[in-house]
Formats: C-alpha cells, sequence, structure tokens
C-alpha cells in the first residue's frame, strides 16, 4: 500500500491531499505509480469510474512541474469535463503551479498560454491550436487524455485520433502519455498504437451491483433478489426505493421529452411523501427553485422550478449552462435527490448517484427510422455512475424489462456483457477531408506519401491497413484541388485559402459552400443566414412531419433571398427545409424575439438557442475571412454586422449600447426605448434616472455611469472575439465582481 507521505511530491502537495482527505492511494492509482507514472512511462489505464484517475494525472503532472520537464496538457472532449478539472487542478496553485482553460476561440494560437505549466482542454481546442502552430506546444512534456474511449465515437473520435498522431510526430515521441477511461475492452490494441503499458482495475472505491427489474422485483447479477413495493409504475417504485437512508437516485432515458415528462411524474407521485417522511428539505428545494427562476426566467426553467421543489430535477443539452450547473451543485450538495437525464450526462461531469435506473435501453435513429439498442459501452458509462464514494457502502444500476424474455436478454447482452471494442472511425470521407487539409498546411506532409506517413501513426494503421484509404484520400486531394485550397504538382502546396480555412477550423466542404454562396453576389439577410445553416457544421433543427407544409410556405415567400436554389429530391428537400428552420431561428434571434418565443416556435431550450447562435457567429465570421481572401470586399460590411448581430441577439441599432458588458439584448432594448441610444447619451444621462429604468436599478446604474464617466470605453466593449462563456455568464460575473468591490 502507498501512502502520502510516501509520494516523491512536496510536503505542501501531500497537506492538499491530507486535507482532501487523501491518505492512501487507491489501488488502480498504487498500479499506475508502481507501473512508472511518475517516472515518465507512457500507460493506458482503464478503470472504473471514480476510482482515482485524476489523481494519476495531478500526481504526473506535479512530477514534471517539479522537474521542470516542461509543460502538461490535459485532453477532454466536453467543455464541462475541462471545466471541472480545471477545478481539481487549482487546488495546487499555491505551490506555484499555474493553471490555464482554453476552450474558446479556435482562430488563435493563444500565446498567454505559454505562461501556464497545465493547459487543460477540448481535442478540438488542442487540435486548433495545433493548426496555428502555438510555439509553446513544443514544451509539452506530459499529455493527458481522458476519456480516450471516445476515439471510437464517429462523431469526436477522428480529431482525438488524429491529434495524439500529430501531437506524437510533431513533439517526435518525447512526451509521456497517460491515457484514461473507464472503459476499454482492447486496451493492448490502444497501447500499443501509444507505445504504453496497459493497466485494467476492476476496484471500485463503492461496490456496483448491477441489477434487472421485473415485475415488482430486482434480479440482480450475484443471483440474489429483492421485492420492491408496489406504488405506482416500475421507475416511480425503484426511485423511492432508492431514495432510502439519505439515497439518490439518477435515471437516463433516450430523449429530452421523455426526461421532462418522467421528471414531472416523479414529481407529482413521489413530491408530498418525499415532503412528509423528510426525505427532502422543502425551504432548501425552494430556494434552488427561486434560484433557478431568478437566473434565467423562461418556460423551460418554470418548468423544472415548480419539480425541483419537490427534490426531482430533469437535465439535458437544451438547458443553458447555469441551469445545468444549478442543478448539477445541488445534487452534489444532496439537496436534490432525483435527476431524469439524457446520456449525455454520462458522458459529462462526475455526479454519482446511490442508484442509477436505466429507463429505455433503446433509441430511435433518426437517419435510419427504427428504435436501436444503444451500445453495451454506452450501458457500462451511465452504470458506472453508481455508489456515490463518500456517502455509499454500495451502489445499483437497474435496467428495467417489460416481459421474462427481456428479463434474460438484459442480463445476457448487457449486465454480463463486456464492452464494445474500440475502432478507428478515420475511413470516413467527411471526416478525413479537414485532417487532410491541416496536413498539408501545417507543412507536416506536402505528398502522399507524407500524408501515409502521418496516417501510419494513427490506431487506424493498428487496426487496419492505411492503404485501403488511398481512392479517399486521392478523392479528398482532387477536391481540395478543384476548391482552390491546394495545388497538386510534384509536391502538394497549400493555398492561402487552404491555410486559410485550416486556421477557421471549418470543413473544406463548409468553406467551399460559403464561397459558391458568396459569389452570387446578393447581400440579403436570410441569404447569409441559410447560407451558414447549410454548411456541414452547423447542426440542423429537426424538421417533423407536421411542419413540412408549413416551412414550403415559408420557403416560397422568401426563395428571392436564398443564395441556393432547393434541391429537386426528396429526401434533400426536406433536409433543406430544416436549414431554412434553422436560419428563421437565427433571423428570430437577431431580430429581438423573446426567447420564451423561440423556445416555443422550434420547440428548443436555451442551450440549443446558444449552440446554434454560437455556431453561426462562427461561419459568419468565418464567411467574413474567407470574403476578405477571396477578395468580395462588398460582403464584408454586410457579414461583419450580421456576426455581431448574431453575437448580441440584436437589431442593427442596439449594437452600441449591446457591446457593453453585462447589459446585453434585453437591458440593451429598454435603455434604448427610454432614450439612452449611445454611450454619449448614458454619459449625460442622470444616475437617479437611470436606476428608475426597470431591470437596471441603483446598483447598475453606479456601474454604468461608474465606467462611462471614465470614457475608458475600449474597456466595456466586448472583444471582437469568440469567448468560452455565455454572454450571460459573462455578464453575471463583470456585475458580481464590480459590485463585491
Amino acid at each position: 500500500m502507498i501512502k502520502v507521505d510516501d509520494l516523491p511530491i512536496p510536503n505542501e502537495a501531500k497537506q492538499i491531499l491530507l486535507q482532501e482527505g487523501i491518505s492512501k492511494l487507491y489501488p488502480p492509482q498504487e498500479k499506475a505509480i508502481r507501473a512508472g507514472a511518475l517516472e515518465y512511462q507512457n500507460i493506458v489505464l482503464s478503470s472504473p469510474t471514480a476510482s482515482g484517475k485524476t489523481l494519476i494525472a495531478i500526481l504526473a503532472s506535479l512530477r514534471h512541474f517539479l522537474d521542470k520537464k516542461g509543460k502538461i496538457l490535459y485532453l477532454t472532449p466536453l467543455r464541462a469535463l475541462a471545466t471541472e478539472k480545471f477545478e481539481d487542478f487549482k487546488k495546487f496553485e499555491k505551490m506555484g503551479l499555474k493553471i490555464a482553460l482554453s476552450i474558446g476561440d479556435y482562430d488563435s494560437s493563444d500565446p498567454w498560454l505559454a505562461n501556464y505549466n497545465v493547459i487543460i482542454t477540448t481535442n478540438e481546442k488542442a487540435d486548433s491550436l495545433l493548426r496555428h502552430k502555438a510555439e509553446w506546444l513544443s514544451d509539452i512534456s506530459l499529455i493527458i487524455i481522458d476519456e480516450i474511449h471516445l476515439i471510437g465515437s464517429n462523431k469526436r473520435g477522428p480529431t482525438l485520433e488524429m491529434l495524439i498522431a500529430n501531437l506524437k510526430r510533431f513533439l517526435e515521441r518525447k512526451a509521456q502519455i497517460i491515457a484514461l477511461s473507464a472503459t476499454i475492452k482492447n486496451i493492448k490494441e490502444i497501447s500499443e498504437w501509444l507505445n504504453a503499458k496497459p493497466l485494467v482495475s476492476s476496484w471500485r472505491p463503492v461496490k456496483l451491483t448491477e441489477g434487472v427489474y421485473y415485475d415488482g422485483e430486482i434480479f440482480f447479477e450475484d443471483g440474489r433478489t429483492r421485492k420492491i413495493n408496489n406504488l405506482a409504475d416500475p421507475v416511480t417504485d425503484l426511485t423511492f426505493d432508492g431514495l432510502v437512508d439519505n439515497g439518490q437516485v439518477l435515471i437516463f432515458t433516450s430523449t429530452r421529452r421523455n426526461a421532462v415528462a418522467l421528471a414531472k411524474k416523479l414529481s407529482f407521485n413521489l413530491g408530498k411523501i418525499l415532503a412528509r417522511k423528510k426525505i427532502i428539505n422543502k425551504k432548501s428545494t425552494t430556494k434552488v427553485a427561486k434560484n433557478i427562476l431568478s437566473t434565467e426566467d423562461n418556460q423551460i426553467t418554470q418548468k423544472l422550478s415548480e419539480i425541483v421543489v419537490n427534490g426531482v430535477a430533469f437535465h439535458h443539452a437544451g438547458l443553458s449552462y447555469n441551469i445545468r450547473k444549478i442543478i448539477e451543485d445541488n445534487f452534489k450538495n444532496n439537496v436534490i435527490k432525483i435527476i431524469v437525464a439524457t446520456p449525455t450526462l454520462a458522458a459529462g461531469v462526475n455526479l454519482p448517484s446511490r442508484r442509477v435506473i436505466i429507463s429505455d435501453y433503446r433509441r430511435y435513429n433518426v437517419e435510419l427510422g427504427y428504435y436501436e439498442k444503444i451500445p453495451v459501452m454506452e450501458y457500462k458509462q451511465m452504470a458506472g455512475r453508481a455508489g456515490r464514494p463518500k456517502y455509499d457502502k454500495y451502489g445499483e444500476s437497474i435496467l428495467i424489462a417489460k416481459t421474462y424474455d427481456e428479463l434474460d436478454l438484459l442480463m445476457e447482452e448487457y449486465i454480463k456483457a463486456e464492452p464494445e471494442r474500440i475502432y478507428s472511425k478515420l475511413s470516413s470521407e467527411p471526416v478525413l477531408r479537414s485532417h487532410i487539409l491541416a496536413i498539408i498546411s501545417n507543412g507536416f506532409a506536402n505528398t502522399i506519401e507524407g500524408i501515409f506517413n502521418i496516417l501510419d501513426s494513427t490506431l487506424y494503421a493498428i487496426q487496419f491497413n492505411v492503404s485501403s484509404l488511398t481512392l479517399s484520400v486521392k478523392s479528398i486531394l482532387y477536391f481540395l484541388n478543384n476548391s482552390g485550397m491546394l495545388h497538386l504538382n510534384d509536391k502538394i502546396i497549400p493555398s492561402p485559402l487552404g491555410k486559410r480555412v485550416t486556421e477557421l477550423y471549418i470543413d473544406p466542404l463548409t468553406a467551399s459552400h460559403i464561397l459558391e454562396g458568396l459569389e452570387k453576389n446578393k447581400h440579403e439577410i436570410l441569404g447569409y443566414l441559410h447560407m451558414i445553416s447549410s454548411t456541414p457544421d452547423m447542426p440542423k433543427l429537426y424538421l417533423r412531419k407536421k411542419e413540412k407544409e408549413k416551412y414550403e410556405e415559408i420557403l416560397e415567400e422568401i426563395q428571392q433571398s436564398l443564395l441556393f436554389e432547393p434541391p429537386i429530391d426528396p429526401y434533400d428537400y426536406e433536409y433543406f427545409l430544416a436549414e431554412v428552420k434553422t436560419a428563421l431561428l437565427i433571423f428570430d434571434w437577431i431580430e429581438e424575439k423573446p426567447e420564451n418565443y423561440i423556445i416555443e416556435k422550434y420547440d428548443v431550450g436555451p442551450g440549443d438557442i446558444y449552440n446554434i447562435t454560437r455556431n453561426a457567429e462562427w461561419l459568419l465570421y468565418s464567411s467574413y475571412e474567407l470574403a476578405k481572401i477571396k477578395g468580395f470586399v462588398k460582403h464584408l460590411k454586410h457579414l461583419h454586422i450580421l456576426r455581431e448581430r448574431v453575437k448580441y441577439g440584436v437589431k442593427t441599432e442596439l449594437l452600441e449600447l449591446a457591446r457593453i458588458k453585462m447589459i446585453g439584448r434585453v437591458r440593451a432594448r429598454i435603455l434604448f426605448n427610454h432614450g439612452y441610444r449611445t454611450i454619449q447619451d448614458l454619459a449625460k444621462a442622470d444616475i437617479k434616472d437611470l436606476a428608475k429604468i426597470p431591470t437596471i436599478g441603483k446598483r447598475i446604474a453606479r456601474y454604468l455611469k461608474d465606467i462611462v464617466e471614465k470614457g475608458n470605453y475600449t474597456e466595456i466593449l466586448e472583444d471582437f472575439s469568440i469567448d468560452e462563456k455565455t454572454e450571460k455568464e459573462e455578464r453575471y460575473e463583470t456585475l458580481d465582481t464590480y459590485l463585491d468591490l
């Protein structure tokens, strides 16, 4: 057994760990240390959720810092996870360790990161930094890859795979690699690729028992059974049973609608009994409900606040970051007892509960038009959330069967099954397109042979024959050549356009589509918005069957404003209508339609509005940059103003006010309607008059007058770049900082 006192780290670091209640290492941590994690050895560790993988990363980072080896790059798949790891590392700042979180602007080399020891970022941001040739990248001595199993993901896996392959070549294999995951079946294959030692541990701080509920009884994997009281329905019964003795329950369901509906049902079924038995503290839950509404008041948060009073919440990507954070924090501190979530939560922040219930093991595949079973890997990720290390002696994961045959199926195909092997998804031509252009633009290769030398460094090369990619690579090169992004001669030479597309971090097909639209020399707002909405980089709103006729009528009205004609193919035509719907949401946003109006009209959440408008802002910025490089001067002013309007969600007349930090679209409109239309108007205003305006008040009026009267307008204007935080978060933080002073 390795104790904290035995570790080769300073006493100050030991004291921090002891204050956190860590006096000895868990078995997986000990295994990693003995395998050389603190001696610069590459390792791949597969061990369950909450088994202490982050501490291994921290200890290895401290060793590199103390030995002055170089910088530490911590890679995560999600922004929320990056933020969580940032908080874990911040505890060691008192030792002089400088920690940075970089998850924003994709068109920057972030030179400021040169001043930090630990850089925590997402896979995509790190890939962007490599494309921008950030000079400090050459100083990296340790790469930590969190959730390495996501390399098998269709959407994000290839980016991580190419990032690792390029970093290995760029750093000449000198950096130590530590890869972490809860589930890797083919760990030897992954380890061979990373030239690392494979380490597997099944140890958990809290024992996990998996089972299937059927007909009033839970059948556990170890042969035990347990009767459950019949209150209402299987999920309600299992949930109430899981709350006994201060328990908490996390329920996974397949869709947002199901998550909301089930949360409401549980709130109705259990609310009174939870309060009567004092399982929830009504004062505390009411306080959370008020906090939700004071942070964000719309029809979704109103529904949420109603059920949170009963200790129940729903959680999905349609909620804003601020609201998700309130739910997560209050679940962690045991005020909220039940969360009904979509599977995205399983891959996100660390949020354990005593019991996990998987209410749906099937998911509807929109493209194929039928329900399919979720992968075993996904089930294991959800099940791994069961068991709270500081509170529980056990954790339970429960699937629900409707028939005896289904009970057998779930036991064999999920509980007793191994997770799927992780396979490279690099063979897809759309996936390869962006990465091949980046390889050439970065100067990593200038021949087909050079491209394949890099592909030889991928997981794909371990699992398959890279020569099978020859036709795809040649097809991509011809497309990039015909699009003017590179020149095919004896050597492959990137054009200025190709280099800029790589830096902008957009799909080359997106760039080609935008340029095709800009060549038509029309300056209609809806034309621009549809142009970016029809690119591969823009998430599309789902077109429901009942909506087809509605959007066909709208299309007839606006078609003259669009830059592209509707396609003839029926499938492509419906997809075109979905693009129109997406463009119209953005249009309503910049026309200052209320958030509730947009939520109801498009059946979206605040999180969706943020994601769509954020993507739109980036694509408009990219359109502006592409127009510059191609000399489409007449588009520049229109694109610049439209991008700002999307950023702030306002009409053009409000831009000057909306640029002031912490004002935002709603307060800007109120100020404008009260006659304060410019910064000069605010400078001349009487503070008492400002304070009387709704949503302003004395404190904000004082803040506005203070910064405006100083005349330092550049300090109060938003910079013209993509931040990593939402506008609302930034407004609140700016105001809170000022008022605290």
